[in-house]
C-alpha cells in the first residue's frame, strides 16, 4: 500500500522531523494537538490538523481511541507513533490497524515481546544475547551490591533506584514499586547487578518484512542526567573491532528472535572491561537516531515509511558509515539547581547554519515552554569527517546560538563537550555525578562586569536623546546630525537625572543571581562612557550592538531588551540579566521560611498530616509539585513549625506562588535544602 496522508500520534520536534520527511516524500501531514499546544510549530507545519480536547497528556496525546479517531476524520491511511507517548504501546499499534490504517512500526507482537523488559531479558538470553543475571531482591547478600532496580515497564529513568546498602533495599523496592506503577500503570520491578562505570551504548537496527536486518553501527549515550541522554554520538568511540561485532551480531539476534520490522534500538550496556550486557530493546525511532543518519547518509524516517508500504530495504547490506556524528539535547533546565526544568517565553532561538550542521526542534522564537511536557527545545547535530572536528564543531555551534527566554542548559553542553575525559572518550554513565560541580560553577573567563556595560550603553543609546533610526554611534569624533533641544532633566523624588553626571544601572545575572552595577556618562557629544572602568573604551553603540575595546582588544555584544530582561550575547559567551529598580520595593519581599513554587505546575500530594502547626524537620519533603513531566519535593528550609500552608492537592500554581511557611526553630543548626526533582510519568 502506498502512504499518501500521514497523521503523527506525536508533537514538538518529532512531528517536524517526520514532517520534513513527508514533504520531500510527497506525503500530506496531520497533526494532532493538546489545547496547550494549539499554536505549536509542529501544527503550523502540518497540512492538516485536529484538536484533542484537554492539555494533560493522559487526556489527549495518550489517548489512543482519540488518535484513532482524529487519523479517520482527517483521512489519513498511516499513522507514525514518534518516539514516547503510545510509540511502545502494542493496543495502540493493533487499534490502528483494525481501523484499517498503516501502522509506521514494528509488528504488535514484537512490541508485546519487548515491553516487558523482565519477559525481554528471557527472550534474548534464549536467542545467545549476553545478559547480566537477575538478582532476587528477596535472596539478595551484601556479595550482590550494589543493585540496580528497574521498572519492569517503561523507561527514561522511572521506578529506577542503585541500592547500596542491604538495609535500603526493602524501602528502595516499595519507593521503586510505587513511581512504577504511578508511571507505567504497572507496578513490577526487578533487581540486577548495578555496573559500576558502565557505558550505554545501542545499536541501531532497520528490518524489513524481506528477511533483511541491517545493523546500523553504534552509538553512545553514556552522558546521562537522571538516566536521561544529554549527548549522544556515533561510532561510540573507543570500542575495538571485535566488540563492535559482537554488539552487531547481538542486535541483529534480537531483531530476529521477535520478528521485527522496521526501525530500533538495542541498548547494551558495557562494563569498563569491556563486556557487553543487553539492557532493551526500543520498539521505535529514538531521539538520538540523527547522528546515525548522519554517519550512514541515510533518512530512517523514510526507511520506516518504506518498510511500513512492504518495500524491501534499498539493498542486503547497509552503506558504508562515514565520519563522526555527535549530538546535544538543548533543554529548558538549570543543571546547577537539580536540573530543575524551566518555563515560559521562548524569546529567541538562533543556532548557526553551516557544513555539517542540523537542528531538529519543534520551536521557534516566540513560542512558549509550558509544564506539560517534556522540557527539551532543540537537538543540534554536527557531522564532521573525525570525532574531534565533530564535537569542535558542535561546541562552537552552541556557543554562538543565540538563546533568550527560560534558562538552559547550553552551557553545560559545551563545557561538556569540552571536557578532557570527553575529548578522550573516557566515557560512563557516573560522567556527570562526578563533574557536574565543575561543570556548573563560575567558567573562567566569562566577564558578566563587560556583558552588564554592554547592556546599559545599548540602553543609554535607546534614550531620548539618542540616534534615531540605523544610524551608530561611532565615537566623539562621529558625524552626528543637528541635536535637538535637551528635554529638561527628569525628577524623581528626591533626585534628579542629570545626563551629564555619571548614571549608575543596576543588574542581576541570570540564573546565578550575581549583582553588577554599571556607571557611565553621556558628554554632550551625545556619545556614552564608561566611567570608573579603566582600559574600556566605546569603538561603535546601537540599541542593539555594542563594541568595546578591552584592554586593547575588540569585543562585540549583541544587545536584545525584553521588558526588564536584557540579553547579551559575546562571541565566547551568553549572559541574561535582570535590569534592576534604582530602589527596592518592598512588597517583593518575602518572609523567612516561606516556600515559594519554583516554577508552575500541579501540586499533587502533601507529607501526611501535614497543616498549619505542625512541627517539621530541616529537609522533610512537604509537598510534592509536578511539572514539565518531573514531580518535584518542595523540602523544609529549617526545623520548625508550619505556621501557613496555601497548598492543596490538584491546585494549579504559578511560579513564585506562595506555598507554605516554616518558622525556623533558633535551636536548629540544620543548612537550608534545596528542592529535588524526581522523574514522573
Amino acid at each position: 500500500m502506498t502512504i499518501t496522508t500521514l497523521l503523527v500520534a506525536n508533537r514538538g520536534e518529532i512531528a517536524c522531523r517526520i514532517f520534513r520527511t513527508c514533504r520531500d516524500l510527497g506525503i500530506t501531514t496531520v497533526a494532532v494537538y493538546s489545547d496547550a499546544d494549539a499554536e505549536a510549530l509542529h501544527v503550523r507545519e502540518a497540512d492538516l490538523a485536529v484538536r484533542l480536547p484537554g492539555a494533560a497528556p493522559a487526556d489527549t496525546y495518550l489517548r489512543g481511541d482519540l488518535v484513532v479517531a482524529a487519523a479517520r476524520a482527517a483521512g489519513a491511511d498511516a499513522v507514525h507513533p514518534g518516539y514516547g507517548f503510545l510509540s511502545e504501546n502494542a493496543a495502540f499499534a493493533a487499534a490502528v490497524q483494525d481501523a484499517g490504517l498503516v501502522w509506521v512500526g514494528p509488528p504488535v507482537k514484537a512490541i508485546e515481546l519487548m515491553a516487558s523488559k523482565t519477559r525481554a531479558k528471557e527472550l534474548m538470553a534464549g536467542a545467545g544475547v549476553p545478559l547480566l543475571a537477575p538478582v532476587d531482591p528477596a535472596t539478595a547478600g551484601e556479595g550482590e551490591l550494589p543493585l540496580l532496580l528497574k521498572a519492569a515497564s517503561g523507561g527514561g529513568g522511572r521506578g529506577m533506584r542503585i541500592v547500596r546498602e542491604l538495609d535500603a533495599l526493602p524501602g528502595e523496592l516499595l519507593a521503586a514499586a510505587a513511581e512504577a506503577a504511578s508511571a507505567f500503570g504497572d507496578g513490577e520491578v526487578f533487581a540486577e547487578p548495578y555496573v559500576e562505570r558502565g557505558r550505554h551504548v545501542e545499536v541501531q537496527v532497520m528490518a524489513d518484512a524481506h528477511d533483511s536486518v541491517w545493523a546500523l553501527g553504534t552509538r553512545d549515550c553514556s552522558l546521562q542526567r537522571r538516566h536521561q541522554k544529554v549527548i549522544e554520538e556515533a561510532p561510540a568511540p573507543g570500542l575495538d573491532e571485535a566488540l563492535r561485532t559482537r554488539l552487531h551480531e547481538a542486535a541483529v539476534a534480537a531483531a530476529r528472535a521477535v520478528g521485527y520490522r522496521g526501525a530500533g534500538t538495542v541498548e547494551f550496556l558495557v562494563s569498563a572491561e569491556g563486556r557487553p550486557y543487553f539492557l532493551e530493546m526500543n520498539t521505535r525511532l529514538q531521539v538520538e537516531h540523527p547522528v546515525t543518519e548522519a554517519v550512514f547518509g541515510l533518512d530512517l524516517v523514510a526507511l520506516q515509511l518504506r518498510v511500513a508500504e512492504g518495500e524491501p530495504l534499498p539493498a542486503p547490506e547497509p552503506p558504508q558509515p562515514s565520519g563522526h556524528a555527535v549530538e546535544a539535547r538543548l533543554y529548558a533546565e538549570d543543571p546547577a539547581r537539580d536540573w530543575q526544568p524551566q518555563t515560559g517565553a521562548l524569546l529567541t532561538l538562533e543556532v548557526p547554519e553551516g557544513p555539517g550542521l542540523r537542528l531538529d526542534t519543534g520551536y521557534t522564537g516566540g513560542d512558549t515552554i509550558g509544564v506539560h511536557y517534556d522540557p527539551m527545545i532543540a537537538k543540534v547535530i554536527a557531522h564532521a569527517p573525525t570525532r574531534t572536528e565533530a564535537v569542535r564543531l558542535l561546541a562552537r555551534a552552541l556557543e554562538r546560538a543565540r538563546i533568550h527566554g527560560p534558562v538552559t542548559n547550553r552551557e553545560l553542553l559545551v563545557r561538556s563537550l569540552r571536557h578532557p575525559d570527553f575529548a578522550a572518550a573516557r566515557l560512563d554513565t557516573g560522567f556527570y555525578d562526578r563533574h557536574l560541580a565543575d561543570l556548573t560553577a563560575p567558567a573562567a573567563g566569562r566577564d558578566p562586569a563587560t556583558a552588564a556595560l554592554a547592556a546599559t550603553l545599548a540602553e543609554a543609546v535607546r534614550g531620548p536623546e539618542a540616534v534615531r533610526g540605523p544610524e551608530a554611534v561611532r565615537g566623539a569624533e562621529a558625524v552626528r546630525p543637528a541635536r535637538p533641544a535637551a528635554p529638561a532633566p527628569a525628577r524623581f523624588g528626591a533626585w534628579r537625572n542629570v545626563p551629564s553626571q555619571p548614571q549608575r544601572k543596576r543588574y542581576r545575572s541570570e540564573p546565578d543571581g550575581t549583582e553588577h552595577e554599571v556607571a557611565y556618562r553621556t558628554p554632550r557629544t551625545g556619545v556614552p562612557e564608561p566611567h570608573e572602568t579603566p582600559g574600556t573604551r566605546v569603538l561603535t553603540a546601537t540599541p542593539d550592538h555594542v563594541t568595546l575595546e578591552v584592554d586593547g582588544v575588540t569585543r562585540h555584544f549583541a544587545v536584545t531588551a525584553h521588558g526588564d530582561r536584557v540579553h547579551v550575547d559575546a562571541a565566547d559567551a551568553s549572559y541574561t540579566f535582570t535590569a534592576l529598580p534604582r530602589f527596592t520595593d518592598p512588597a517583593t519581599h518575602t518572609a523567612p521560611g516561606s516556600l515559594l513554587a519554583p516554577m508552575p505546575g500541579t501540586v499533587v500530594r502533601l507529607a501526611d498530616g501535614l497543616a498549619a502547626g505542625a512541627t517539621v524537620e530541616a529537609g522533610q519533603p512537604l509537598i510534592w509539585l509536578e511539572a514539565m513531566k518531573m514531580e518535584h519535593r518542595i523540602l523544609a528550609p529549617a526545623s520548625g513549625t508550619l505556621t501557613a500552608l496555601h497548598a492543596a492537592p490538584g491546585h494549579q500554581v504559578e511560579v513564585g506562588a506562595l506555598l507554605a511557611v516554616v518558622q525556623e526553630d533558633p535551636a536548629a543548626t540544620t543548612p537550608v535544602p534545596r528542592p529535588v526533582p524526581e522523574e514522573t510519568a
